[in-house]
């Protein structure tokens, strides 16, 4: 730092007029840091707005694929993917995950006809849209999450999506060792460029309720997940699960929740060097929502400065609900 001292710096000086002001600016956000994440559900022409994400809905495959080239129309680069499993087809070992004609597969064959390859297809690997029991794996007789013979259904659910055309996987279940395992069964099923985003600083969160509601498992989930999911409390531990990550072979990392979490971007980033994501999740959306609702701020105004925050921490990425209007202010 240098010794500056008034009058001989001003800092007001830089800040006084408007092409100044964009002159210094050291964040930049663009659509092409956003990605969209998106609810399929089952039917043709389905629309069902969830109650606890005001202005999000799912839709079924043939409005996911519109979704995806309005996604593409704002130049947002990437849709993620999460299905709503209808309750006939959830078991205790979720083996509707890796059915080629289940609901995700469908949503990204949809999109590449719609799109070809134009706009980038993120999926989520775990087991809760699938299970009946709402976890993220399989479960012994005690109801604890088996780890190793989770990690082998995953790879086979991660496989099924990239054979359905998944540009990248993203592994959300914090199970050890799946991110290594996933990575050499695609490069064994020639899915040598399909990207691996691991989700590998995940808190056991308060901030997901609203998500559980629109894939169905939150009424489902017996329990918590806090065997697998992290500690809140935790900042090295989260260090240590992305080092980890990224040996086994992950092209980039996300921190989830985000606000909350924006010194573990922060750690990452500098530590790492890597390209690091966050997840600016449900709960704190609907906080967004909520407080532009109680008259706290100006909507616009208050998602454009969280998602300035997480580019500021350090991401290279948000995957955020408010994508498509902030996509809309960005792009005038």
């Amino acid at each position: 730092m240098t010794n500056a001292s008034y009058p001989n710096t001003r800092m007001r000086r830089t800040r006084a007029s408007s092409w100044s002001r964009a002159m210094y600016r050291e964040t930049v956000l663009t659509p092409a840091d956003l990605i969209w994440p998106l609810f399929v559900t089952d039917g043709k022409g389905v629309e069902e707005p969830v109650a606890s994400l005001p202005g999000v809905s799912r839709w079924s495959v043939d409005g996911i694929a519109k979704h995806a080239k309005q996604a593409f129309d704002l130049g947002i680069p990437c849709v993620a993917l999460f299905p709503n499993t209808q309750p006939n087809k959830r078991s205790d070992d979720g083996a509707e995950a890796f059915n080629p004609d289940n609901l995700m597969c469908r949503a990204i064959k949809a999109i590449r006809d719609a799109c070809g390859s134009d706009i980038g297809i993120l999926t989520d690997v775990a087991l809760d849209p699938y299970t009946s029991h709402g976890q993220d794996g399989l479960l012994d007789d005690s109801g604890y999450v088996l780890n190793d013979d989770t990690v082998a259904v995953l790879v086979d659910q991660a496989v099924n999506q990239a054979n359905a055309g998944a540009d990248i996987i993203a592994p959300s279940d914090m199970m050890d060792g799946r991110v290594r395992a996933i990575r050499m069964a695609l490069e064994m099923n020639q899915h040598p460029n399909v990207q691996i985003m691991a989700y590998a600083a995940k808190y056991a969160s308060a901030f997901y309720g609203p998500f559980r509601d629109a894939v169905g498992s939150g009424g489902l989930l017996k329990g918590d997940k806090k065997s697998y999911q992290m500690d809140p409390a935790n900042g090295d531990e989260a260090m240590r699960e992305i080092a980890m990550d990224i040996a086994e072979g992950a092209d980039s990392v996300m921190v989830k929740p985000g606000l909350a979490y924006l010194d573990i971007i922060w750690r990452a980033k500098q530590e790492f060097h890597v390209p690091v994501f966050a997840y600016q999740v449900s709960g704190e959306y609907a906080l967004i929502e909520a407080g532009a609702a109680a008259g706290v701020g100006d909507r616009d105004a208050l998602l454009m400065e969280k998602l300035l925050a997480f580019k500021r921490a350090g991401c290279s990425g948000v995957l955020t609900y408010h994508a498509p209007r902030a996509a809309q202010l960005l792009n005038g």
